[in-house]
């Protein structure tokens, strides 16, 4: 009886090791997904989550070219900011906050942060903006959503050739316009384009940047598509360039 017992209850606990065994095995693709979803919150404000982690990129203040957008106070689980300026670097956030050139470590991301001059003048008039890299959810993604400036031979190395670029095509004092935006995407050559930093319809008074066409048109025979305020993009991605246009 007393066997019949102990064969019995080792029995319930392979069963149950098994199962335990099991669910574990049908956890794992879940923890480890790859692949990223992205929020547009409009101007060049994005949330990216993927890999467990999430980015905020470019809070605002709604002013400026930003004037009534609804302001993107949400926690992140790091925010990278172009510059301080109240329309793209806002700290209206929670999580760390980066705006200085530099190499950090957040959270188990790998964050790098590379001074780039804010005008066409060599920073003379709006001094420097700073341009991103990282890598969130088996993507590489590079944000230069604050430059006006010719990428130099030292930004390309830096920056390879990303999976994901985000880039103001605006247009204005402080931004790229479309056919500069899009020479620098011929340069790095990304697999995904998200174009931010333009306004829709009329602009704000005060405020200097166009649309997007332009960009659009620059880029001519580039695979277009227009997806929202939400776009979900996998581990893996193909070897042509796509320009998706947010909103």
């Amino acid at each position: 009886m007393t066997d019949l017992l102990h064969k019995r209850s080792a029995g319930r606990m392979a069963s149950a090791l098994a199962a335990t065994a099991l669910l574990s095995t049908l956890s794992i693709p879940a923890v480890r997904a790859a692949g990223v979803t992205i929020t547009s919150y409009g101007h060049s404000a994005l949330l990216i989550n993927g890999g467990g982690r999430s980015v905020l990129v470019n809070p605002f203040k709604a002013v400026g070219c930003a004037k009534g957008l609804r302001e993107p106070r949400v926690n992140a689980t790091v925010t990278l900011a172009s510059s301080e300026l109240p329309d793209e670097g806002a700290r209206i956030g929670g999580g760390t906050y980066l705006v200085k050139p530099g190499s950090y470590r957040v959270g188990g991301l790998n964050l790098e942060g590379f001074a780039a001059p804010h005008d066409r003048v060599g920073g003379r008039r709006f001094g420097n903006a700073t341009i991103w890299r990282w890598q969130q959810g088996g993507l590489s993604f590079a944000h230069l959503g604050g430059s006006a400036a010719p990428l130099s031979g030292e930004d390309k190395v830096l920056l390879g050739r990303p999976d994901v670029l985000i880039i103001g095509v605006g247009g204005g004092g402080k931004v790229y316009d479309g056919k500069e935006a899009a020479e620098v995407v011929r340069q790095l050559n990304p697999r995904r384009v998200i174009p931010v930093q333009y306004v829709s319809g009329d602009a704000p008074q005060g405020c200097d940047q166009g649309g997007v066409q332009p960009f659009l048109d620059a880029m001519g025979g580039t695979k277009v598509r227009r997806v929202g305020t939400t776009l979900s993009l996998p581990g893996t991605l193909g070897d042509n360039t796509v320009i998706d246009v947010m909103r």
